[in-house]
């Protein structure tokens, strides 16, 4: 039987920021129905259309790259499989890209994310995040298998540019991310809002990129 496995990356946005991981699953079934393409189905007692997402995204956040892998039982040009999907597709969610499956999920190791802190001190925060950053260890509470666990995030915070807006900061940060550990920045926004006195909030939080060792972008 013929099995092409196919890549696709997507955008969710906007409304479609605050479809749940859970529901984002029960979406795309009814995209794949609507869309009318061959997918193939797994097999035994209870057949399902295959797909599966690379990393699960937390609730409010928006993202340029997230990643959808299906198999078809037929061979269609990229194109079409996208222009398909992108008729039926809800809201805030666009196929920008779809391509053979070339590197295994397995594969990933970082996530890139960009956000603003909001303040009407930003030369405070923006002071703030540099002190934090020279502590020796940023401990935060992690809950794990075994229960919570004290646990130093400053080794994994890798800041690729810290600016400075209006009305906000600007971060782009790289942080762990596949199937062995997912940080996301909530857990340094909330580290920094224990170490600095001033008021702030994270807004627009998008991840928007997924790599793999030495940099290289995960296709």
């Amino acid at each position: 039987m013929l099995l092409i496995r196919v890549r696709a990356t997507f955008e969710k946005c906007g409304r479609a920021k605050y479809i749940s991981h859970l529901d984002l699953n029960r979406c795309m079934l009814r995209t794949f129905r609507r869309s009318r393409l061959p997918i193939w189905y797994t097999e035994g007692f209870n057949p399902h259309p295959y797909y599966s997402f690379a990393l699960a995204l937390s609730l409010g956040f928006e993202s340029s790259c997230e990643i959808l892998d299906f198999n078809l039982n037929e061979d269609i040009p990229f194109d079409e499989i996208r222009d398909r999907l992108n008729a039926v597709m809800p809201e805030g969610m666009r196929i920008v890209k779809v391509a053979e499956q070339k590197q295994k999920i397995t594969a990933i190791t970082e996530a890139e994310y960009s956000f603003s802190l909001v303040s009407d001190d930003i030369d405070g925060i923006y002071e703030d995040i540099g002190r934090m950053l020279a502590l020796p260890e940023i401990l935060i509470e992690k809950k794990t298998k075994k229960g919570l666990k004290m646990v130093d995030i400053k080794p994994d915070i890798n800041i690729k540019s810290c600016e400075k807006g209006d009305s906000s900061v600007n971060v782009v940060m790289r942080l762990p991310a596949g199937t062995q550990t997912n940080l996301n920045p909530t857990l340094f926004v909330e580290s920094l809002k224990k170490f600095s006195n001033i008021r702030f909030e994270a807004e627009k939080i998008r991840r928007t990129g997924i790599f793999c060792a030495d940099n290289e972008i995960f296709s």
